[in-house]
């Protein structure tokens, strides 16, 4: 069940039992206070559920430094229900409410709104005017107004801290396979299928073309991909960028030829996971040499795919 603050009463959830952040991209650390929050609900019969915020804080309160995000709030809502959350409260983020501090957001959102028991946070959540509420202050006010505080410690995977800004960093340089095993999960992408030109049909590898509402789409390049419609996950390759062997006008495309599919995808709905990048994208001298590229990029696609048991 979903919630919206401050446009919806007070959820009545039974003894929530919460998980506050941001979430974006629902990465290995969030994973770990989502599972915690799980297992805490059950264990006192509450409610498990997850506090985000629409928009993201740093919009609001230093627009020219915010980050593109990782999820959509659509996806972010699906990976939190997902993650076995019975209550998402999304909160509208403001000018104003950043201006209040630690104790107001506290009393009027956690408690008198949704009456919480307790309250699970990340190793560097932090809240309120000038982000002053850190973990010590959270616990202060849980002692007063009646709920139990309790914070993860950062999830670390190989040699590195699990982060949102890790992964969108290892995104924006084409480290997608590194950023999906920071994640958990492959980054993903989703959008509906449009026309394009049709040239991809013309050379013997029909291509889905993408229009997407993400934000962080990762670097012009060739990448080995699942695509997903509906139910159906199967291997694919996707190119992003200009198409320089066949196209003068610099428009940025997202293609995507879906292994074994001869069905027409026009206007549907369609989620690209990604694996690893293979290549840049250059300019071929010929349409030949295009496609014999192409095939090229299809066969170590499907190796790939095979190791991995795609």
């Amino acid at each position: 069940m979903i919630s919206h603050y401050p446009d919806d009463q007070s959820p009545r959830w039974h003894n929530p039992v919460l998980a506050l952040g941001n979430f974006d991209g629902l990465h290995r650390g969030h994973a770990k206070i989502l599972d915690r929050v799980r297992r805490r609900a059950g264990e006192r019969g509450g409610t498990p559920a997850a506090m985000t915020f629409d928009p993201h804080p740093p919009r609001v309160v230093r627009p020219d430094k915010a980050p593109p995000l990782l999820m959509t709030t659509e996806q972010r809502l699906e990976a939190l229900g997902r993650a076995g959350m019975q209550g998402v409260a999304v909160v509208r983020f403001t000018h104003e409410m950043s201006q209040w501090d630690p104790e107001t957001f506290v009393r009027v959102v956690l408690v008198e709104w949704l009456h919480v028991v307790e309250v699970w946070v990340g190793a560097n959540f932090l809240f309120g005017r000038d982000r002053a509420g850190t973990f010590t202050v959270l616990r202060g006010l849980g002692a007063r107004y009646g709920f139990r505080a309790e914070k993860i410690d950062a999830v670390r995977y190989k040699d590195f801290v699990v982060s949102s800004t890790r992964v969108r960093r290892l995104v924006g340089e084409g480290r997608v396979d590194e950023a999906g095993a920071l994640l958990g999960h492959q980054y993903f992408i989703d959008g509906l299928v449009v026309h394009g030109d049709h040239r991809g049909r013309a050379i013997g590898f029909p291509t889905a073309n993408l229009c997407t509402e993400n934000e962080l789409v990762p670097p012009h390049g060739v990448y080995a991909t699942t695509a997903r419609i509906g139910a159906v996950v199967r291997p694919s390759v996707t190119n992003i960028g200009t198409r320089p062997t066949v196209d003068a006008s610099g428009r940025t495309t997202i293609e995507t030829h879906v292994f074994n599919m001869d069905r027409d995808l026009y206007g549907m709905s369609m989620r690209i996971g990604f694996v690893q990048r293979m290549r840049d994208e250059r300019a071929f001298e010929s349409i030949d040499a295009l496609r014999a590229q192409i095939d090229a990029d299809c066969r170590r696609a499907r190796v790939l795919f095979d190791r991995l048991s795609l």
